[in-house]
């Protein structure tokens, strides 16, 4: 299953939650589809962890219905897309799926290549760091360069969304805490990112955190240790690994952050990116005004966000 958040382009409601079906042209509406299913009547805003929650009274409810769906015929389809349960995705503008996570916690110099292109020691550990919630933005927003940064770079990384409540996780079970995968740009202000010595204001800068344009349910993705992870500048292709070469893959980062950290549904973690980010390389190649990034996950589609400078 694909989860999104959308709005109507023609009316700019708030966002709703939605599950991609007729191989993408079409969204499923979740609350037109479950109103009166939730207990009590009940069901949580958009923002809400709710919807991440696979022991939670919701996700049964969105599995079973998304399931019927995703099976329908085209009658069935048009006849929905009457009653308003669902709508064409051509008429929906995609929002960030996970608007505000409790927790994004990032993963710094997890692809040796990079580490080594950074100049920096292979991690024993893993390198962590957040960004606040506030840096996200979804598919097709723009990202912006703040005010007194020249050096504003890009970061393709694959992104794990915690689906339940995950505390001392061993590693042969870490899968089972995972609701599924999307792809993340980490946007990185290099110059204040240096200039302070710690990473959180150079990270955390309004619209930092892309991300989307779904995502996929963990069972949609047989193998997250074995996916096509890109960033494409403008066309050019500037990132293209894979994430077999991730250092701490997605049971080993649960693993360790779960032994001091306590996960919850809709926490984000953003694993790491590979080698060909902009400050490394000969000249240095950073984001400017009129810039469009497209970072490409097998399985997770294409993020699209272009760049805008602050005024």
């Amino acid at each position: 299953m694909r989860l999104v958040q959308f709005s109507l382009k023609k009316s700019g409601d708030a966002a709703r939650m939605g599950a991609l079906i007729d191989g993408g042209r079409a969204i499923l509406d979740l609350p037109a589809t479950l109103d009166g299913q939730a207990r009590g009547g009940w069901l949580p805003a958009p923002t809400s962890p709710e919807w991440w929650n696979l022991d939670g009274s919701v996700w049964p409810l969105v599995r079973s219905s998304a399931d019927v769906a995703m099976r329908a015929d085209d009658k069935t389809i048009a006849q929905w897309k009457k009653s308003g349960r669902v709508i064409n995705a051509e008429d929906a503008q995609l929002r960030a799926p996970v608007p505000r996570p409790g927790k994004l916690i990032c993963i710094g110099l997890n692809y040796r290549d990079h580490a080594i292109e950074s100049k920096m020691e292979i991690p024993k550990s893993p390198v962590t760091f957040s960004k606040f919630a506030t840096s996200i933005v979804g598919p097709d927003d723009a990202v912006m360069i703040p005010r007194g940064s020249e050096k504003t770079d890009y970061e393709a990384e694959l992104a794990v969304v915690i689906g339940r409540r995950a505390k001392n996780v061993p590693l042969a079970k870490a899968y089972e805490y995972v609701f599924g995968y999307c792809a993340f740009n980490d946007v990185s202000a290099r110059d204040f990112q240096f200039a302070d010595g710690q990473w959180q204001r150079g990270k955390s800068c309004d619209t930092f955190a892309p991300m989307g344009p779904y995502v996929a349910t963990a069972d949609e993705i047989s193998d997250p240790q074995n996916l096509s992870i890109k960033l494409r500048l403008n066309g050019a292709t500037m990132q293209d690994s894979r994430t077999d070469q991730l250092i701490f893959g997605v049971p080993a980062l649960i693993e360790f952050l779960s032994s001091c950290i306590t996960l919850e549904p809709g926490d984000i973690i953003a694993t790491g990116t590979p080698p060909g980010v902009g400050f490394a390389r000969k000249p240095p190649v950073f984001l400017k005004a009129g810039d469009k990034m497209e970072v490409e996950i097998e399985g997770l589609g294409v993020l699209c966000n272009p760049v805008t400078a602050d005024q």
